[in-house]
């Protein structure tokens, strides 16, 4: 089968370790099954696997990818959740300290056919494409988790979104205004800041800008460069929560002004199996369209990724077998 798979390590340049080519066709073990892979979507863990943060040399070859929807040997039209527990895993997915995520451990799903559990499995709705779907299971799931596991917002609240276009973000973003959530959306980008008004944001402002009010809760994957305008932004007892830090791990934590307003810091990382399905549920009730920056085919996998790593895409980057 054709695949994109990652060949060698570079923490510099990152694709060059990427391959596309003939890879053999996946063996299920007891307990899973396979998928016929209709759609992909890239993220940049993608990126980050080929400069060698989780996932060593002696790992390789391994096929890239966390995200996919296809048709399963039933015939069934599904979309693959991403964490692969432990055997005998019972509780939250993403609390399981030996959990993985596809292409760590286990192929993923820049294939034409991709082997995971059978619990992996959950119904993809009919009114949604396989292009849509695909874009569920890393970003739109992890944005969910933070609205509405972790936040825990409710509609008339205000959510700042740090950075605007990203695959996480652009979730974010449509996910909360779908909930009645007012969603203020930051960026340095002039260019990000009229899209993010296009996707129906309430307001956009620059990185950093002092804002009309203060927030609810702020969901921040940058880091160092916005972590010291989202503690300010917060309203007593506000929340941030936090999924990345792209920019670096290590702001100031400015305990004077966590410990005297209250607030709260929240760590997220995916989300479950039955999160996903809400998320799904969700997302077709509401007749939601995921941001599609772009779409390639599996043969053009490298381009794809290029995109990612510009910086310049606004929502996800679709790969189409």
């Amino acid at each position: 089968m054709l695949a994109a798979y990652a060949t060698a390590i570079d923490p510099n340049d990152p694709l060059s370790g990427l391959a596309v080519g003939a890879r053999p066709d996946p063996v299920d073990r007891e307990g899973w099954t396979t998928v016929a892979v209709k759609a992909a979507a890239l993220n940049h863990h993608d990126l980050w696997s080929l400069r060698g943060v989780g996932l060593r040399a002696d790992q390789l070859p391994m096929i890239l990818g966390g995200d996919a929807a296809g048709v399963d040997e039933d015939g069934n039209e599904v979309v693959v959740h991403s964490v692969v527990c432990s055997p005998g895993w019972f509780g939250d997915d993403t609390l399981d300290p030996k959990r993985s995520l596809l292409s760590e451990v286990y192929d993923g799903g820049l294939a034409e056919k991709i082997s995971v559990p059978r619990r992996n499995l959950v119904a993809k709705p009919a009114s949604m494409s396989f292009e849509h779907a695909a874009c569920m299971p890393t970003a739109w799931l992890t944005a969910y988790r933070m609205l509405f596991t972790k936040a825990q917002l409710q509609p008339g609240s205000i959510v700042l979104i740090q950075g605007a276009g990203g695959g996480v973000s652009t979730a974010c973003l449509l996910l909360a205004k779908a909930a009645g959530i007012q969603t203020w959306v930051t960026s340095r980008s002039a260019e990000k800041r009229s899209a993010a008004l296009a996707l129906g944001a309430d307001q956009v402002f620059d990185s950093g800008a002092k804002l009309p009010s203060k927030v609810d809760a702020v969901m921040d994957n940058v880091g160092e460069q916005t972590w010291a305008h989202s503690l300010r932004s917060l309203r007593p007892g506000g929340v941030i929560v936090t999924c990345g830090a792209t920019t670096g791990p290590a702001p100031s934590a400015d305990l004077n002004r966590v410990f005297f307003l209250q607030l709260e810091v929240r760590g997220s990382t995916m989300g479950t199996r039955e999160e996903l399905e809400r998320l799904l549920q969700f997302v077709s009730t509401n007749q939601i369209t995921p941001a599609v920056d772009s779409t390639f085919t599996l043969t053009d996998t490298r381009e794809g990724l290029a995109r990612l790593e510009s910086g310049q895409a606004i929502g996800k980057v679709v790969i189409v077998p």
